[in-house]
């Protein structure tokens, strides 16, 4: 299941009332184990009780061997649970001999919720933990994401209470994050650039830029992010990781260790209650046409290729930015040929609903791609936009800030 996907699956769950923090962990934990592409065949709830040091069991359901309701796990001797402040989940070995004796030999982790101080050591406020036949990077990434989603409810079921919408400040900041956006149309060398957000609100977490590389600007670097949510946290996040990304490329850093240090900074920024997708590509004076570029779990951007009338996916070469500090991402190319078209899209594209709830997706918009191949970016950007709309349904609950950037190659 794609990243993406599971996180709006989990905060659609996780976004329903609830009278009680309990009832939600329950419920995102249900609704884990029913889904079946992501193998996940049994889960616990663990609350931490500072007063006695230790996790106390308050949930556990599916195919796994039952544990004695409020068994306890002493933070004295389990230090392996010191880990997961750093590294949000952990995926080990179980060496707690009452556990060991139900048939729990590996296990998994992750830190949930606020984070408690209890001596020196800090450890937290609710610990997710899933049996599955596959405990491996895969599953850590799955897990991470519906930490990060249930951190961020949690945090906001705390505030929603006194949580007020200041109408100066939102229009402030729409109208700084307006001002940090690029001009929509762009030339390079013998490429065109078009691109254009759409908030659903008033602000938004989508945002693109085009930005000059090298004291000779021989190349641009395009990227388009999505941060998690809307409105103005999200707006705060990307224009958070835009200036961050303008100021990363002063330093002229090869694609991979770019994005490993930008993935660290939104971890550490935003700790466990954000992330985001990024993509990140660069073109170049190269007659080949080189395009370098890394997905951080964005929407796979659509690649045309004008000789084979060919389209492909540049899939994601790492996870979301920001759900753990340690990920990894990979460079990936492609080569630009003369009308050769890339768009990079968010999902508020994609995820556009009807009035029968079905969604938009990618063959539609491949469709449209194909249409307008011959135009310009400006007007294939124009086209995907006008085509959401018709068939969208206005007010929808499913509208999500929308953002397409469109690059094509053109003959000298």
């Amino acid at each position: 299941m794609e990243q993406k996907k599971i996180f709006r699956t989990i905060e659609t769950v996780a976004s329903k009332k609830f009278e009680t923090d309990k009832s939600m962990l329950v419920t995102v934990i249900d609704q884990l184990v029913s889904i079946d592409s992501i193998n996940i065949t049994g889960g616990r709830v663990w609350q931490l009780l500072p007063e006695k040091k230790a996790y106390s069991l308050i949930y556990q359901t599916g195919n796994i061997s039952k544990i004695d309701d409020n068994f306890l796990l002493f933070l004295k001797d389990n230090p392996v649970l010191k880990r997961i402040v750093k590294e949000k989940t952990i995926l080990a070995d179980e060496t707690n001999k009452a556990l060991r004796s139900k048939g729990i030999f590996k296990y998994s982790a992750s830190g949930v919720g606020s984070r408690i101080k209890i001596n020196h050591d800090v450890y937290y406020q609710y610990l997710i933990a899933v049996n599955s036949d596959h405990v491996d990077s895969e599953l850590r990434d799955t897990l991470n994401i519906v930490a990060t989603v249930l951190s961020s409810k949690l945090r906001e079921r705390k505030i929603s209470d006194s949580q007020k919408t200041l109408m100066a400040d939102i229009d402030s900041a729409r109208q700084l994050q307006k001002s940090l956006l690029p001009e929509h149309e762009f030339s390079f060398y013998n490429y065109d650039l078009f691109g254009v957000t759409l908030p659903a609100e008033n602000i938004g977490g989508d945002f693109f830029d085009y930005v000059n590389i090298g004291e000779d600007e021989d190349r641009v670097g395009i990227v388009v992010g999505d941060a998690a949510s809307k409105g103005l946290s999200a707006a705060a996040e990307a224009m958070y990781i835009s200036g961050a990304i303008r100021m990363a490329s002063t330093f002229q850093i090869k694609i991979s260790p770019f994005m490993n240090r930008m993935n660290q900074l939104v971890n550490k920024i935003f700790r466990d209650i954000k992330f985001t997708s990024l993509f990140y590509g660069e073109i170049s004076k190269d007659k080949k046409g080189l395009f370098l570029y890394a997905n951080a779990g964005h929407n796979p951007p659509i690649f045309y290729t004008a000789k084979d009338n060919c389209i492909t996916y540049l899939q994601p070469t790492g996870p979301l930015l920001g759900i753990a500090p340690k990920s990894k991402y990979e460079t990936d190319s492609i080569n630009f040929s003369t009308d050769d078209v890339l768009v990079i899209f968010s999902d508020g594209i994609v995820d556009a609903a009807d009035g029968n709830f079905d969604f938009y997706e990618e063959k539609r918009l491949e469709k449209i791609i194909r249409k307008t191949k011959h135009l310009s970016p400006k007007s294939i950007a124009h086209a995907i936009i006008d085509d959401v709309y018709k068939f969208s349904t206005p007010n929808s609950k499913y509208q999500d800030d929308k953002t397409v950037v469109v690059i094509k190659r053109k003959e000298l």
